[in-house]
C-alpha cells in the first residue's frame, strides 16, 4: 500500500492524515540537504563573527607614476610643445607620435590642415595614472588665443620614451573635422 493513499476512494488524501505530515518532513528535509552546502560555504572557518585577515594575504599598489615623475613631467610637456609645434618636421612629430610609423600617413593629413600648421600646445597639467601611462590636460593656442582650452589627451611611455598618444592625435582629427585626415587608416 501506498502511503498518503486511500484505496477505497481512489485518491490521494489532500493534506490531512499521517501522509500529511510524512511530506512535510520530506520537503524540509530536502530543504535542509539543498541549502547546508551553500550556507557552509557562507559562513568563515572560525565559527565566529568576526572575519580575520590572513597572513599570507599581501596587496601591494601598482606604483602609479614613474620612478622619476618631475623627469617624466618634463619630457612629457617637451614632448608635447614639439609634436604641435609647427616649426617641428614631421619625422620629428613621428618620433614624439605613439606608433608614429604606422601613425604617418594619419599625422601627414594633420599637418596639412591649415588650422593645425597653426596649432600649438601649452600642457597646464600632467597626472600620471600609471608608470607609463599620463593624462595631459593642456590649452591649444592657435595664432596666439586659445582655441582649445583644459583639453585632456593622453601620453604613453614607448620605447623609453613620453609620446603623444595616437588616441590623442585621433581626438583632435575628429573635432577637426577634417574628413580626408579622419578617412584614412589609423584612427
Amino acid at each position: 500500500m501506498v502511503v498518503g493513499s486511500d484505496l477505497r476512494r481512489g485518491t490521494a488524501l489532500k493534506g490531512r492524515g499521517p501522509g500529511a505530515a510524512g511530506r512535510g518532513t520530506a520537503v524540509a528535509a530536502a530543504l535542509v540537504l539543498i541549502l547546508a552546502p551553500a550556507l557552509a560555504a557562507c559562513s568563515d572557518d572560525n565559527g565566529g563573527g568576526k572575519a580575520t585577515p590572513s597572513a599570507t594575504r599581501t596587496t601591494s599598489a601598482a606604483p602609479v607614476a614613474p620612478a622619476d615623475p618631475a623627469a617624466a613631467q618634463k619630457e612629457i610637456k617637451e614632448n608635447w610643445q614639439k609634436f604641435f609645434d609647427p616649426a617641428t618636421p614631421v619625422q620629428a612629430k613621428l618620433a614624439v607620435l605613439q606608433n608614429g610609423d604606422r601613425m604617418a600617413p594619419v599625422l601627414q593629413a594633420f599637418s596639412g590642415d591649415q588650422r593645425s600648421r597653426q596649432a600649438q600646445a601649452q600642457v597646464t597639467k600632467v597626472t600620471f595614472t600609471s608608470p607609463t601611462r599620463a593624462t595631459v590636460t593642456y590649452d591649444l593656442v592657435v595664432r596666439g588665443a586659445t582655441a582649445l582650452p583644459n583639453a585632456s589627451g593622453t601620453a604613453i611611455q614607448e620605447s623609453g620614451t613620453w609620446k603623444v598618444s595616437d588616441s590623442t592625435l585621433c581626438a583632435l582629427i575628429a573635432m577637426s573635422g577634417n574628413a580626408s585626415a579622419s578617412a584614412i587608416p589609423g584612427c
